[in-house]
């Protein structure tokens, strides 16, 4: 992966901006919530960069790398989860990937995203129209992945996320979801917080926590302002006893590289790579969809790729 550096050029530059991205997990009401917040501004400007994004393409797919990024929090180990939206409006669908060291990835199908007219708010659901949405948890310890699947409700990330735990894993679950953009358009603060209900918790315990996750200020403007996630849990959640179990950092990232992208190019069928060393063109240029990056082959490489795989023609 090639991340553009939009925080610096040394390694002390992108360390000291990279510091605020992070995940808490903590706990409510003697553990009959578990809880995620989280910093993801960082984030979600390099994701911004790196795919070449305008505002509302980086709201939709913002949303759902804090969305994915959050879900990370309880991974262990090789553990990863795949976050998909297939839909019949402009945006068409996204997909994206968090891992258990909250490295997230992926990208929109369609950019840009074809605007009839300027948008008067941030409501995403026309963009979206009907469509489903699916996650895929490959888990160490478990024979084979699981996927559950929902058909969009609200065309609002957040929104659609908790209803697939209460209808594909029965467990009540809130999301809050949210990008600030300052007046140039550019993003100034962004980050999520989830809370999911324990078998144990009440129903009025679950009620309240829901209106007070309605109630929260833009978490996008509390970054903002530099405002530290600890701190504003104990003080949104004080009558809950918050119990902080963890943190960690997350980030945008892929493990794509040059060597891998070429083996992809080895498994081309054998007309289509002759035509390709035939005709070009050169340089031939291939992004990885997960992160934009490009990577570049000359005829010399192809020619290479070819004759490994074909030594007598």
């Amino acid at each position: 992966m090639k991340k553009k550096k939009i925080y610096g050029d040394t390694l002390k530059e992108q360390l000291l901006a990279s510091a605020k991205d992070r995940l808490y997990n903590f706990l409510l009401a003697e553990g009959a919530i578990r809880g995620v917040i989280m910093n993801g501004t960082r984030m979600i400007n390099e994701m911004r960069a790196n795919h070449e994004l305008g505002i509302l393409e980086t709201l939709v797919l913002g949303r759902a790398y804090l969305g994915a990024g959050l879900m990370s929090a309880d991974l262990k180990g090789v553990d990863r989860l795949n976050l998909k939206i297939e839909c019949s409006g402009p945006i068409k669908g996204l997909t994206v990937e968090a891992n258990a060291f909250a490295e997230v990835r992926g990208f929109l199908k369609h950019v840009p995203i074809p605007i009839a007219k300027p948008m008067e708010n941030f409501d995403l659901s026309p963009f979206f129209g009907a469509g489903f949405l699916e996650v895929t948890k490959h888990l160490e310890d478990a024979k084979q992945p699981f996927t559950g699947k929902v058909a969009l409700k609200y065309g609002n990330i957040a929104l659609d996320l908790a209803n697939y735990y209460l209808t594909s894993e029965q467990i009540p679950t809130a999301f809050n979801l949210s990008i600030k953009f300052d007046q140039q358009g550019s993003v100034t603060g962004a980050g999520g917080l989830f809370l999911q209900a324990m078998p144990e918790a009440q129903d009025e315990l679950t009620m309240d926590l829901e209106n007070r996750v309605k109630n929260l200020p833009s978490l996008g403007e509390v970054f903002t302002e530099d405002r530290d996630p600890e701190s504003l849990v104990r003080d949104v959640f004080q009558h809950h006893s918050p119990r902080f179990l963890a943190n960690r950092r997350i980030e945008f990232m892929c493990h794509c590289n040059k060597e891998r992208v070429r083996s992809y190019l080895t498994l081309l069928p054998i007309d289509e790579l002759k035509d390709i060393r035939k005709k070009g063109p050169f340089p031939l240029e291939m992004l990885c969809h997960h992160c934009n990056t490009a990577y570049y082959f000359t005829k010399a490489d192809i020619k290479e790729i070819y004759g490994q795989r074909f030594p007598n023609n």
